[in-house]
């Protein structure tokens, strides 16, 4: 019996869509919106529109819109994959893994000339510096996802979300869906933007009447491992925990000890419920806030690092000062 895929509905009609940053293949807006229906009239023909244009179709949002989504797409929702928000947005470096694996299954192996994403993260109960890093992960898509054939939308919800998470995205997005149709968000700061738009230097660690173990390290970085097992266990931190710690730290060590001044200092305490690990290398002055967040050339031996500390790691922040550079790693003890 051959079997009949679910029919599309027709499509509503599209607005044009403003061309994307020069040299990109990537289109990245934010859906600024208050209500189902608004939220609807954006979503619904795009996902029908790249339907019928055979582009393979994401949608990860709430479990609230999914189930608005999947009534008003029909028998169309058969055809879209769907995915709750906080199964989804964990961890910024993983997060964007994972998206790069799904273009890279629908388009390189899968033959869909493009993806489209409907990709709402979760903002709810993060604290600052996650924010912040969110904040700055929806600015390294554009660098990140430039070179891929892919449409994102990230919605953004004012009944629900803060004001400055809402002023954000205008920062964050090139373009802009919040009436009859796209346009160019003249808000938007570019990830590479000169004079450290993005820069944030990282808060002073530890915090007051908090306790840091301190650790020098050099060439021999086994002491640096030993240190970092020790003081994470000690801390609250499994076992596997630990050691997930103890590989991107000597990740980022070995870099500063190739790369850097040849030496560094670790400092290692407790955050609320994280771990944090300071990596401060004196010798290096020029690290992008973004490093880490563009995938590595397979063909190249070196750049793999920065990527793989990301996937290890809950967050990570990167702070180039006049002292060096210093990247700090969060580790969740749950």
């Amino acid at each position: 019996m051959t079997l009949i895929p679910p029919a599309v509905p027709p499509v509503p009609p599209v607005p044009p869509v403003p061309r994307p940053d020069e040299g990109s293949l990537l289109i990245h807006q934010a859906l600024v919106y208050g209500t189902d229906d608004a939220f609807l009239a954006s979503t619904v023909p795009f996902c029908l529109d790249g339907l019928h244009a055979d582009d393979a179709v994401l949608a990860v949002t709430t479990e609230a819109n999914i189930d608005l989504l999947r009534q008003e797409l029909g028998d169309a929702a058969g055809q879209v994959e769907f995915v709750p928000s906080d199964r989804w947005y964990r961890s910024p470096g993983r997060t964007l893994s994972a998206y790069h694996r799904y273009v890279e299954r629908h388009t390189v192996k899968g033959g869909h000339r493009r993806v489209r994403v409907i990709g709402e993260p979760v903002w709810h109960g993060r604290d600052a510096v996650e924010t912040a890093e969110w904040t700055r992960y929806e600015a390294a898509i554009n660098l990140a996802f430039a070179p891929c054939p892919a449409w994102i939308v990230c919605p953004y919800d004012t009944r629900s979300l803060p004001a400055p998470v809402v002023r954000d995205a205008l920062r964050t997005h090139p373009q802009l869906v919040t009436g009859p149709g796209p346009r160019p968000s003249d808000r938007y700061v570019a990830p590479t933007t000169p004079g450290g738009a993005w820069k944030r230097p990282v808060a002073p660690f530890p915090a007051p009447g908090r306790a840091a173990a301190e650790q020098r390290f050099g060439a021999d970085l086994g002491r640096a491992r030993a240190f970092v097992a020790e003081a994470a266990v000690s801390l609250g931190m499994s076992p596997s925990g630990a050691r997930r710690l103890v590989l991107a730290v000597n990740e980022v060590a070995t870099n500063a000890v190739q790369h850097g001044a040849g030496h560094g200092l670790l400092t290692l305490g407790r955050s609320g419920h994280r771990i944090v690990c300071d990596v401060t290398d004196p010798g290096r002055t020029g690290a992008d806030w973004y490093a880490g967040y563009l995938p590595p050339d397979p063909a190249r031996r070196r750049g793999h690092g920065l990527w793989a500390v990301r996937q290890l790691c809950d967050l990570v922040e990167i702070d180039t000062h006049e002292h060096g550079t210093t990247v700090r790693l969060h580790m969740d003890l749950s």
